[in-house]
């Protein structure tokens, strides 16, 4: 906004997103213009952003002359001289071969201090920002303006973007600014400053600064009367506009060990299935591995789903339901095995699953064993004909996410991928990184999992791990072969891989995928994605809720 200034009476507040007014038909087709426009050289640029120094006062006058000319003009040199004294980072500009083409100029306020009932020529001091508070936690929008020669650049909006980044190099909570609605002067006695906004918001209108502020992820906060009386093409009314930095840390000055992660490691085991003579010999298979991957400092393993199918072989029973009853007599010496290795060697290890055979009824269960010596455990919910025809598996109760040292995670056991219902009920409760282990035995049956496991992590925003076990184990009914690829999966957006695969492991061979997966990535496609599949959902047609049992 631009307002009162020193030694110049009956000045308006102005922002310079306002787009200059179109030419008539008959303005388009004056003959000297064509002569004109036909002798006229290619314009060429080199644009350059950078901070506004006094030196630049008369590139400032003349473009402010020009945008607010109805309203007085440009600011004194005294004015800019004081925001460039006492705020010299927060004002900048964009120069074309050596000359300020466009300017965005702001403060820091302590926002508490003046709250959403103030006015521009208050919270600005007239202009001389004397009221600038560098321990403040708010970064004000004082104006930003473009030469007219200059607006079809989108100079605006690369102004608005330096803007953010400042806020955000700076930990400021939000941008805030007051906007002027020109817009509205053809409306006002039609309806109210609110309805014109709301139909700004939704399109059926256009307003030459508000919907510029919109399209740059800003929103109205409310609507201020009197904010400058003396503008009349807003009737004195404007909005009070906000941008929230998501990456704001309000105790920036306490580093505490043990703070959640930004980037969390994840490793998932391609496990070979084999036989073996013993527990004592499977679980020197699988510390191999912790030690593989915690040797690369991962906060996460994710093991197959039944790893542990080669002691069924050891039951020497041909029955299938009977051999997996067998391999379920050695969950809690696994439990407490794998529990060991998570602390021992400072992983959070994802068990895969096993089965579990309590009060005569057999259930297939995760389980999540944290490197601070808790545990926490996901039953399959779902249950395949296969597991329920050979097995007699039955499907567990309960859905929940799990909080842990690096954020929320969630875990579904193979054919529950396939429910889109579930990591969606998980993402509402802030899921960050779903796991995924799986067996399957074909390859269409895997790249059935494969694809349901990509479409969620789209669908909910968050990175997807997923892992199975791949060779053969003679003598194992239901369990004789094995299809695996293990993948590290991502949201599909900019800021991820282009194909949406953090990771992927060669089909069928015994490996370790390792990948860095960055959370602060999906905070801002939550906010800013080129499309908000958790934010867009229309809950006024539909909702999604888990039954309490």
């Amino acid at each position: 906004m631009h307002k009162v200034k020193k030694r110049r009476k009956g000045k308006k507040a102005a922002h310079a997103g306002q787009a200059p007014r179109a030419q008539s038909a008959s303005q388009i087709l004056v003959p000297s213009q064509e002569v004109h426009k036909k002798k006229r050289r290619k314009r060429t640029h080199k644009l350059v952003l950078r901070h506004l120094l006094l030196d630049d006062y008369d590139d400032v006058q003349s473009i402010m002359d020009r945008v607010y000319a109805h309203m007085g003009g440009a600011w004194t040199r005294e004015q800019i001289a004081s925001q460039l004294e006492r705020f010299p980072e927060g004002q900048i500009c964009i120069e074309n071969k050596g000359r300020v083409v466009a300017v965005a100029l702001s403060l820091i306020v302590q926002y508490a201090d003046w709250g959403d009932k103030h006015t521009y020529a208050d919270i600005t001091a007239n202009g001389y920002i004397t009221t600038h508070n560098p321990d403040g936690d708010t970064l004000y929008g004082i104006d930003l303006f473009v030469d007219p020669d200059f607006r079809d650049l989108r100079l605006g909006r690369r102004l608005y973007d330096a803007r953010k980044e400042m806020c955000e190099n700076m930990n400021l909570r939000a941008i805030v600014a007051g906007g002027r609605i020109p817009g509205y002067k053809a409306y006002c006695g039609k309806m109210t400053p609110r309805q014109y906004i709301e139909l700004v918001k939704n399109k059926e209108l256009h307003d030459p600064v508000l919907s510029f502020q919109l399209a740059n992820d800003f929103h109205v906060r409310r609507v201020i009367t009197d904010y400058e009386p003396l503008d009349r093409e807003t009737r004195g009314y404007a909005t009070l506009l906000e941008w929230i930095n998501i990456n704001y840390d309000d105790k920036p000055g306490l580093v505490q060990v043990g703070q959640p992660k930004e980037v969390v490691r994840v490793g998932a085991v391609q496990w070979q299935m084999r036989p073996v003579a013993s527990f004592a010999e499977l679980m020197r298979q699988i510390e191999f591995f912790v030690d593989a991957v915690a040797g690369y400092k991962a906060d996460f393993m994710l093991l197959p789903e039944f790893f542990g199918a080669p002691l069924m072989a050891l039951a020497n029973d041909p029955d299938p339901a009977l051999a997996v009853r067998h391999l379920a007599e050695y969950g809690a010496s696994m439990r407490e095995e794998l529990q060991r290795l998570a602390v021992s060697y400072n992983v959070n290890i994802i068990a895969g699953s096993m089965p579990e055979y309590e009060d005569m009824e057999l259930r297939n269960v995760a389980y999540l064993m944290r490197r601070d010596g808790t545990s926490d455990a996901q039953y399959k919910l779902h249950i395949t004909p296969d597991e329920k025809s050979y097995w007699g598996v039955k499907g567990g109760d309960f859905l929940k996410v799990f909080n842990t040292d690096i954020g929320r995670i969630g875990i579904l056991i193979c054919y529950d991928v396939e429910f889109p219902e579930l990591p969606r009920l998980l993402a509402d409760q802030g899921m960050q990184v779903l796991f995924v282990p799986y067996w399957t035995d074909t390859k269409n049956a895997y790249l059935r999992l494969r694809h349901c496991a990509q479409a969620r992590a789209i669908e909910n925003e968050c990175y997807v791990v997923i892992t199975g076990s791949v060779g053969n184990l003679p003598n194992v009914e239901n369990m004789d072969i094995q299809y695996s690829q293990a993948a590290i999966l991502t949201p599909s957006d900019f800021s991820f891989p282009h194909d949406g695969v953090a990771a992927e492991a060669t089909p069928n061979t015994e490996t370790v995928l390792i990948a860095d997966l960055d959370l602060s990535l999906l905070r801002d496609l939550h906010v800013r994605g080129s499309v908000r599949n958790l934010k867009d959902r229309r809950l006024d047609l539909y909702d999604l809720s888990l039954q309490k049992r």
